[in-house]
């Protein structure tokens, strides 16, 4: 297999993840990061083009210098892009070092002879850093999940690879001068190196960005777009799992129902823009007023929930009782409302046979109850 041959498939190869990239940034353009990898695999494409002209040159040392500037680009390119979609500042600072880098070792470069050890040594230098860079970015990240392990490796040997190049061409040389480049062995191994961590990369990279869509589009469709809460939908998930946690290991659990009092009165006379701010600061308190493992949704409407893992009924009415009196200081702040918004709670603790409908409908029962009793006050049904 030629190295012509190798190279005329990694320049379809990085033409076609060049395109899925950039279908991917255009169809959904709250994927981070997609642009900057269209980018860099369409430059990797013009790298490739020009290491198919070098046979054909008589004075191929410009030619020999673009590749390796346009090839620093694409990697370049290819950091940004798994920085901007990890949620990370760009590594500017190291980029900019590895550039200065790149720069000075061309003269050196130039002075060795083509194709030597040292020299291919000294021209992968830059792209082992900048592919170490884009894994460092990627081990800096919050979230660790197994693609984003699997992402951490295939970096890493991509890096590897780079090593690797300069080992062959120590061990059998490259050619006697760029002309040759394409006929050489080396040509042949270095490119099909190129194209197998070529596809790696980009298919590891896709699928991380599919992933990372797929758990954003879940987010939104069970998160309330007004309050930021939890909605319906969410709540049940992830409650369901809170209920049967706190039925295995018998602990307490409690489900506190709210609904904001004459809520409709407000939209009526204030106008809904004002109804939705205070459902919006009605959120804030809710979701201020929790800790870390508790669930704050908004189930429809006026209508709330706080599930409490690990507290009691009793508990869950102290929590309830401060979110209570806080509401007529917290709330009217950005409203002039000449009327005092109130809330009403029903509380209910978990029984040994209960299920999460069971809860809430003991717990939609403390509500109406406490509706129905002149509002603005806490009612328990106990189990």
């Amino acid at each position: 297999m030629t190295g012509a041959f190798v190279l005329s498939i990694n320049m379809f190869v990085a033409a076609l993840f060049a395109v899925a990239f950039a279908v991917v940034a255009s169809t959904n353009p709250t994927v981070r990061g997609a642009r900057w990898l269209a980018a860099g695999y369409g430059v990797g494409v013009l790298d490739v083009a020009l290491e198919f002209s070098l046979p054909w040159l008589v004075h191929p040392d410009l030619a020999v210098f673009s590749i390796y500037v346009v090839y620093l680009t694409a990697l370049t390119c290819g950091v940004i892009g798994v920085a901007t979609h990890y949620g990370a500042p760009p590594p500017k600072h190291g980029i900019i070092l590895i550039w200065i880098l790149a720069a000075a070792l061309i003269p050196v470069m130039m002075s060795l002879p083509y194709g030597s050890g040292p020299r291919t040594l000294l021209y992968q230098i830059p792209y082992v850093v900048l592919q170490l860079l884009m894994t460092l970015v990627v081990l800096r990240a919050s979230r660790k999940m197994a693609l984003d392990k699997l992402l951490i490796v295939v970096s890493s040997l991509v890096a590897v690879t780079y090593l690797v190049k300069a080992a062959v061409a120590w061990k059998i040389g490259i050619a006697s001068g760029p002309q040759g480049y394409l006929s050489s062995d080396y040509a042949a191994i270095s490119q099909t190196l190129g194209a197998v961590f070529l596809i790696a990369l980009a298919l590891v990279l896709l699928l991380v960005i599919m992933r990372d869509t797929t758990i954003e589009m879940v987010v939104r469709s069970e998160t309330d777009p007004l309050s930021g809460l939890l909605n319906r939908r969410g709540f049940a998930r992830y409650a369901e799992k809170s209920v049967l946690y706190a039925q295995r290991n018998k602990l307490p659990l409690a489900l506190v129902s709210i609904d904001l009092d004459r809520f409709k009165a407000i939209n009526d006379s204030f106008g809904h823009a004002a109804g939705d701010m205070v459902i919006a600061d009605f959120a804030d308190v809710l979701a201020t007023s929790v800790k870390g493992n508790d669930l704050v949704a908004r189930m429809g409407g006026e209508e709330f929930a706080i599930l409490l893992p690990g507290r009691s009924a009793v508990e869950a009415r102290v929590i309830a009782e401060s979110i209570r009196k806080s509401i007529p200081e917290l709330l009217p702040q950005r409203l002039d409302l000449e009327m005092p918004v109130t809330a009403s709670f029903g509380v209910a603790e978990l029984a040994e046979t209960d299920g999460l409908a069971d809860l809430s409908r003991r717990s939609d029962q403390a509500l109406y109850e406490a509706k129905a009793t002149g509002r603005d006050r806490i009612s328990i049904v106990y189990q």
